[in-house]
């Protein structure tokens, strides 16, 4: 085999020397076009043998008077107001039409719906619920000043009671964990006050926790702050004219759309919400609050001229509720208190679901599955 000549041969080197060159240039220009990316992969793959499992606690790993705080904050805006609407079909009149709510409110920005504003606190309180099965009650809801679109939440979520529940043959064990959640503004104000009661799993089947609390000292109702209407002009407003005793059977139903959606603009983490492994029915169950939302829609179309909604005196799951079903509403009065000025009605929706495909038949349409129990504000 002959050999190059000297001079041929330098130049073959100088050749690869500058293709080898270009080659981790090339790397390089890569590596810093790839930026984050890159270094996250390089550090998961680094990382192998360090996994970190990202999921919420088991009931097991709560304990009395731990708090979660670590929650974003949320400014609401129009987007969310919107998405609410478009789920919701609510038609209180204040969150819709913004030059009444600045001639009632005195305020430019428009008044946020009072569900919305629950929904997000309850989404951002879900860190200790991430693996729910289901949330039991919510009680002793109070909202305590108005909220506004461009005001921002801050939630802080304590656990103030435990109890394991009994085994029962074939599921899972589970426990309840009662929780407060209370809401404040970015002008540090509370402006709202709650306890929630979610179902957890217990990672061990064979754990005993030894939690027995009672569940007596939970608010079981609430009345509305003493400062009520808020300076609120309510000349705006026709007189709402209703009676204890009254029933409204609203006839025209509604149907659940979108519910993974309501979940994830309100930072719900409960995985049974979006994740139908998780859920045990093994369906995606609809977070409670998006059929609150449409009980209260069809609470305005049987009292038109309510102007807000200002407690929560209890709130009662009765039934699972799934994409797609298809929910009606019975709105009762139960009280109506005259003030100076306004009143105050206390209202109880009892709303029954099924699927669609039940729609027509009327003895599946009457699965109960909420019991809500609230207190309007009216002229």
């Amino acid at each position: 085999m002959r050999s190059l000549p000297v001079e041929r041969r330098d130049r073959a080197a100088s050749a690869r020397g500058t293709e080898m060159e270009n080659a981790r240039e090339a790397t390089a220009d890569r590596s810093q076009s790839l930026g984050a990316a890159a270094r996250v992969a390089v550090r998961f793959g680094a990382m192998a043998d360090n996994r970190v499992r990202v999921g919420g606690p088991y009931f097991e790993d709560l304990w009395h008077g731990q708090v979660f705080a670590d929650a974003p904050g949320v400014t609401l805006t129009p987007g969310h107001a919107a998405l609410h609407q478009a789920l919701s079909g609510d038609r209180l009149r204040l969150p819709l039409d913004h030059e009444l709510s600045a001639a009632v409110t005195g305020r430019a920005e428009p008044l946020a719906h009072p569900t919305l504003v629950c929904h997000v606190a309850i989404g951002q309180s879900t860190a200790p619920s991430q693996r729910v099965r289901g949330n039991l009650f919510y009680r002793g809801l109070r909202l305590l000043r108005p909220v506004h679109l461009g005001d921002t939440l801050r939630t802080r979520t304590e656990v103030v009671a435990l109890r394991q529940n009994r085994p029962k043959p074939g599921r899972r064990p589970t426990g309840l964990a009662v929780l407060r959640v209370q809401v404040h503004n970015q002008r540090a104000e509370p402006v709202l006050d709650f306890w929630r009661c979610p179902m957890i799993p217990l990672r061990d089947p064979a754990a005993d926790t030894g939690h027995a609390d009672s569940f007596e000292d939970i608010p079981a109702d609430a009345d509305p702050v003493e400062d009520l209407p808020w300076g609120w002009q309510l000349d705006a407003f026709a007189p709402t004219v209703t009676e204890p005793g009254t029933v409204y059977d609203i006839e025209v139903r509604d149907t659940v759309t979108s519910a993974p959606e309501l979940a994830r603009a309100t930072l719900n983490l409960a995985a049974t919400h979006t994740d139908p492994g998780a859920s045990a029915y093994r369906r995606r169950l609809v977070y409670g609050g998006h059929t609150i939302s449409i009980a209260g829609a069809h609470a305005t179309r049987a009292l038109p001229d309510l102007v807000t909604i200002v407690a929560w005196r209890s709130c009662e799951h009765t039934g699972p509720v799934f994409e797609g079903d298809v929910l009606r509403t019975e709105l009762r009065v139960e009280a109506v208190h005259q003030r100076d000025g306004y009143q105050l009605i206390d209202l109880r929706a009892v709303v029954h679901g099924c699927p669609a495909l039940d729609a027509g038949d009327p003895a599946a349409a009457q699965l109960p599955v909420l019991d809500w129990r609230f207190v309007a504000l009216a002229r």
